[in-house]
């Protein structure tokens, strides 16, 4: 039996790997020994197969016991061995059985193999791995050749990452590492296996290799940086090498390693990271990066750029990862700059001390009572009676931050409220400052306040575009910043320009998120209004936001009413300046008999008439007050049928031609109506039954339906767009008898919702929808 006839012929396989392992070049093995010829990986990439690297797996195995002298004529005997079957392991440091019998009795550790080689002889087993042990042999046959060379090469490379773990635990000299990092990486680099791990393992090495040697210079810390690049290219950095990474951002934000090597691997975490709370050093890493940047001479300039650069050169990002984590990115650098009052506030754990492990309770320092919340009148004159000394603030200072608080001795319990509390006040009572208080000022450190304008800046950057801004909106809508943060003018006044781009977005989705997420918490919209902690500017940033919601579907009795319980004084004030849009307000809060009270009314019509723009507007409304009058008169028709293909403007200039105060029923089917029709409907007092079948009446009509005509008993939309958005609205018109929804975009939800709120509803028509 000739061993080396078949593999001889240059099988590329049937080479092994021989690389040096910090002691310099090792010399190559015999090329004819046991069967086999050292491989070269550069041959082994011409066939071009890519395997899975093995965890485990079934193999059958063979143990020979011999002297090396006497292997050649063992494997030449007519007899072989017998074989096992066994599901082996491949560990971290050895190959193990899950059946520890026989011939695996005990695990074979990687430092013991010698040698891997691929066997094949004629007449012989076929598809066979031979593992070189001392005293012996072991031989693993695969069912077929893809599994063979599979186990072959997930072998080899345990074998070398267990070696390089070793050899690099204990470094000597560092230009040997150096050398040996780059022959990993080579490794890695050219493995035909495909594996996440293939790459993580590396870098793994690499960043426990940095974490225990924190006494590198400069230069070797470049070195190795550079050395581990190309690794970095497909995978995100270790937790450990993360941290090393923020290091060299923070003592050398100038070194051209920042922008040759950092750029891909942060574009890389911003486009795929799904979440930077399993890995928070990522985002740390991401964080010092972009203050690195800053740091250069064109400073904000680079920064735009790489923004520039994530968000891609065509009008859409094709990257939906890239917002959520820039804006993470900018959220959690904001809290950093007021970290340290916060927690003087709250005496919570710093980002700091939960990544080095929380300190014990009794090493937290002692809660610092802050001034945030308005206190009861009573309390204010007991405060105005206090001496001198007692109303004394002391001031405490840290690198970043310098806040007024009251000392421990005058803290009143009556004046905070604990996290738990349900009677906690709402944002901006937290923020505002009582005048028997002293003002709270906050004063940022020069490292925290570059911090603040660097990443309120990319804020700014963010809102520029289009296709981000609706989802900007959306995760700012929840004003996801510190009370410190909101309460420091020079941050207010600073994302002023991000609120107000949201102002003069006219999209819907966009503006909407100026309001409160939900009821009974404040949203930007307050926040900015005057009296707001964050209004500087005598309400014009108010006057925009109003005027963006007024023009969408918010032209409703609910927001009205809203401003005229909180704002009212700031719209008059407005209005008498002359601002359209507030003169629009009053006007609309006189019509819709928002305001109960005389006299309140009577100062709304002089602030009207005190300017021209408020005396014609008004002026008007008491026209169209005069012609509601004259159209809801008792008489004319209980009945009335539009043609086809009616607009808006013929139902118009139809009602304006005489008294409609007996109708009842009108039908508007088949026309070509739109919701702007509804301003002339709600006018109609005695109207029961209404036909928008197969119209362009849409939600924002619905709307305004619903909160006008209460007592409507019959309404058909079929064909019409609206949509689950419109249609809730309806919940709130209990009259409603019969209800046509066929062909619309009604869901079962909103189905089951309107039935359980409508209980007069007896006929229903929900074909061709979700619901039937």
């Amino acid at each position: 039996m000739d061993l080396t006839s078949s593999s001889g012929g240059g099988d590329p396989r049937q080479i092994e790997e021989t690389k040096p392992l910090l002691g310099g070049d090792v010399p190559a093995p015999e090329g004819t020994k046991m069967g086999a010829v050292p491989c070269r990986r550069a041959l082994l990439l011409c066939n071009g197969m890519r395997y899975k690297l093995l965890q485990e797996g079934d193999i059958q195995v063979c143990v020979i016991r011999h002297p090396r002298t006497f292997l050649s004529k063992i494997l030449t005997s007519k007899f072989l061995r017998r074989w096992e079957p066994h599901h082996l392991t491949l560990a971290d440091n050895s190959l193990a059985s899950a059946t520890p019998t026989g011939y695996m009795e005990n695990s074979v550790s990687y430092s013991a193999i010698e040698d891997v080689q691929l066997l094949s002889w004629e007449n012989a087993p076929k598809y066979c791995l031979q593992l070189t042990i001392p005293g012996g042999t072991v031989l693993l046959q695969a069912a077929n050749s893809y599994l063979r060379d599979q186990w072959f090469h997930s072998l080899q490379w345990k074998k070398k990452i267990y070696k390089y773990k070793k050899v690099l635990s204990n470094p000597s000299r560092w230009e040997v590492v150096l050398k040996e990092i780059r022959t990993l990486v080579d490794m890695a680099l050219t493995s035909p296996l495909q594996d996440d791990s293939i790459n993580q393992a590396p870098l793994e090495i690499v960043s426990k290799l940095l974490s225990e040697n924190t006494n590198l210079t400069t230069q070797e810390h470049e070195n190795i940086i550079v050395a581990i690049a190309p690794l970095l290219e497909n995978n995100h950095p270790p937790p450990d090498l993360c941290e090393f990474f923020c290091k060299h951002c923070r003592e050398r934000p100038r070194s051209m390693v920042v922008i040759e090597v950092f750029t891909p691997v942060v574009q890389r975490i911003l486009k795929h990271n799904m979440d930077f709370g399993k890995c928070p050093r990522l985002r740390l890493f991401t964080q010092e990066y972009i203050l690195a940047l800053n740091e250069l001479n064109a400073g904000m300039e680079v920064v735009k750029k790489f923004i520039q650069s994530m968000h891609g050169p065509t009008g859409h990002c094709p990257h939906p990862r890239v917002l959520p984590n820039l804006v993470a990115v900018c959220l959690a650098a904001i809290y950093s700059c007021y970290e340290e009052f916060i927690n003087s506030r709250d005496n919570s754990p710093s980002l700091k001390e939960i990544r080095n492990g929380c300190q014990q309770p009794c090493d937290r320092k002692p809660t610092l009572p802050l001034r945030l919340l308005h206190p009861s009148p009573d309390l204010v004159s007991q405060e105005a009676t206090l001496s001198e000394a007692r109303l004394k603030s002391v001031v405490v200072a840290s690198s970043e931050i310098h806040v007024e608080v009251e000392p421990a001795s005058t803290a009143k319990p009556t004046l905070t409220a604990s996290a738990g509390d349900d009677n906690e006040p709402n944002l901006i009572d937290c923020l505002m400052v009582s005048p028997a208080c002293s003002t709270m000022s906050i004063e940022l450190g020069p490292q925290a306040d570059r911090t603040l304008g660097c990443y309120v800046e990319i804020l700014k950057l963010l809102s520029d575009y289009d296709d981000w801004r609706p989802s900007l909106a959306s995760l700012l809508q929840p004003i996801p910043f510190p009370k410190e943060a909101l309460a420091h003018e020079k941050f207010t006044k600073e994302l002023k320009y991000v609120i107000q781009r949201f102002a003069e977005d006219p999209r819907q989705e966009v503006h909407s998120c100026l309001l409160s997420v939900r009821a009974g918490k404040d949203g930007w919209f307050q926040l900015y209004s005057p009296g707001g902690v964050a209004c500087d500017d005598d309400g014009e940033l108010f006057a925009s936001m109003v005027h963006i919601l007024m023009g969408s579907c918010y032209k409703t009795k609910k927001f009205l009413l809203s401003l005229a319980e909180n704002k009212l004084g700031p719209c008059m004030l407005l209005a008498l300046r002359g601002n359209q849009t507030m003169v629009e307000i009053l006007c609309l809060m006189l019509e819709y008999n928002i305001i109960d009270n005389n006299d309140t009314q009577l100062q709304i019509i002089s602030t009207l008439e005190s300017t021209g723009a408020g005396k014609r507007m008004y002026e008007q409304l008491c026209d169209r007050q005069r012609e509601l009058k004259e159209l809801q008169r008792k008489g004319g028709p209980t009945r009335l049928t539009l043609p086809s293909k009616s607009t808006d403007a013929d139902l118009a200039r139809l009602l304006s031609s005489g008294s409609f105060g007996n109708l009842e029923n009108l039908s508007l089917a088949f026309t070509n109506v739109t919701s702007a029709c509804a301003e002339h409907l709600i006018k109609l007092p005695s109207l029961k039954q209404l036909n928008l079948w197969s119209t362009q009446f849409g939600d924002a009509g619905l709307r305004l339906l619903s909160e006008h005509l209460t007592m409507l008993q019959v309404l058909n939309l079929c064909e019409t767009p609206v949509t689950d958005a419109g249609l809730l609205a309806l919940s709130s018109m209990k009259s409603l008898c019969s209800l046509n929804m066929n062909s619309t975009k009604l869901s079962a939800d909103t189905y089951e919702d309107l039935k359980a709120k409508l209980p007069n509803l007896k006929e229903v028509d929900v074909r061709y929808t979700e619901a039937w």
